[in-house]
């Protein structure tokens, strides 16, 4: 026991085998296999061996860093989600270097997107090596921000001369921030508009976008539209703009006036042979009962047109409660649109994101206890999933009826088959990038080089 080192419980360690020079572990005695931070995860073969490539973003602060790995794959795990759903994850070994040590561990790969620290070492890395002291860090030698500047200076993309701009309201939401170091990762000038500060002139031979008071914006390549629902009259006119000055919008506003257009969208999805909830739409109170009928009766659901991520959105359990709820929207000359209720989906569906024709992710969503709604935002759990082909066919379908490069396509299963809900214009990576691994936020910027015919 005496020769043991005792560490605090956070250190920096490096896998020189992977050409990591650094990255924060959270040192964790109560589990027991160490983690590692992985994206873009493919497995193949060496002669008969299966090994595995991934990608490791060893900066927490930093996502535009992008480490490419490969290892012989030591065993393969299944883990099961706080919902049941089971999950294999991947093992390998590979030594770690922590102070003047180097030793090999087992490693899970992991997404680890959404936790504080990109490494988990567990106690089987810590066994007759090191004791820890909870109440300490860094009793290692730790590591400046100058000390990483030089160490991952190598990782630093040049600059490619496009310019990118996301126009968005937040630049802290975790999905505007991802798109932002996707951007910077693949050498791109990236900056972000804030929807209401910025504002147009509407000239034939000078027409400008200015910024803040004054500023006229450069010319950009290409726009990101991200946009919340509050400002969708706004925003689309300032895409419009951008796009009649010559930059290409990744979404553009009419696919997404068309997509905020609940009623819209939903005649769209039924001329084009989309199969949907069966769903009713009425404006006199007098239609209210056979409304209700029309839907099947309830549960039925009752939704705002305007509403996301599954605010505006009720289930009615009985007919009279329908009856009540629909009335007090009509009361208040409030569109709604009634649903009827999938009850075999068990508060369950699937968003699947498609980007320039493709469902590049997927995961099941999963209804908080006591909730209907599967949403994230409304308490919902989220897991990787695999779509049938069926399924998938749905999700490209809707997008591309709506004109949507980049959409999130919600869909619920039932016993007449795959059902789309709703198409949305401006999906949240967060979710999805968590249950997947999967990096979607440089797809979308992979998407708008393919469309600029952009070469490295």
């Amino acid at each position: 026991m005496d020769d043991l080192t005792i560490i605090g419980s956070e250190e920096w360690c490096s896998f020189e085998s992977f050409g990591i020079p650094a990255i924060k572990a959270r040192v964790d005695s109560g589990a027991k296999t160490s983690s590692i931070q992985a994206n873009n995860i493919k497995t193949f073969y060496k002669e008969t061996e299966e090994w595995v490539r991934f990608e490791v973003n060893p900066l927490q602060v930093n996502r535009s860093i992008s480490i490419k790995c490969e290892a012989k794959i030591h065993a393969k795990r299944s883990i099961k989600s706080s919902i049941g759903i089971a999950e294999e994850r991947l093992v390998i070994k590979a030594p770690i270097t922590m102070g003047a040590s180097t030793f090999e561990i087992e490693l899970t790969l992991a997404n680890r997107d959404s936790m504080e620290f990109r490494m988990l070492l567990g106690r089987e890395a810590l066994y007759n090596r090191y004791l820890v002291n909870p109440s300490a860090t860094y009793l290692l030698p730790e590591f400046t921000q100058e000390d990483l500047d030089n160490k991952y200076a190598s990782f630093q993309k040049e600059k490619t001369g496009l310019k990118i701009a996301l126009l968005a309201s937040n630049p802290e939401l975790f999905s505007n921030k991802r798109l932002m170091e996707a951007g910077k990762a693949r050498g791109h000038d990236m900056a972000f508009l804030n929807v209401q500060q910025a504002y147009m002139k509407f000239d034939a031979t000078e027409p400008q976008i200015r910024y803040r008071g004054g500023n006229v914006i450069d010319m950009f390549d290409a726009i990101i539209p991200r946009i919340r629902p509050s400002m969708t009259f706004y925003a689309c006119a300032l895409i419009r703009q951008f796009d009649a000055m010559g930059a290409y919008c990744l979404n553009s506003a009419e696919a997404i006036t068309q997509s905020r257009d609940k009623l819209l969208a939903t005649q769209l999805f039924a001329k084009n042979d989309i199969h949907i909830p069966i769903t009713g739409f009425a404006n006199s109170p007098l239609d209210t009962r056979d409304l209700i009928k029309m839907v099947n009766g309830a549960p039925l659901i009752i939704k705002l047109l305007e509403s996301t991520q599954g605010k505006g959105v009720v289930l009615a359990e009985t007919n009279k409660a329908a009856e009540s709820v629909i009335n007090a929207f009509k009361s208040v000359n409030t569109n709604i649109l009634v649903q009827e209720f999938i009850k075999e989906a068990n508060g369950q569906d699937i968003r699947c994101f498609v980007v320039n024709g493709k469902v590049v992710a997927s995961m099941q969503r999963q209804a908080a206890k006591g909730e209907f709604r599967a949403n994230i935002h409304q308490g919902g759990s989220a897991a990787k999933v695999k779509i049938t082909t069926e399924e998938r066919k749905l999700a490209v379908k809707a997008a591309k009826i709506l004109n949507l490069p980049v959409a999130g396509v919600d869909i619920i299963r039932s016993n007449k088959g795959p059902l789309l809900l709703e198409v949305n214009s401006s999906p949240g990576l967060e979710g999805i990038e968590a249950a997947t691994g999967f990096d979607i936020a440089n797809v979308m910027i992979e998407a708008i080089e393919k469309k600029l015919k952009y070469k490295r």
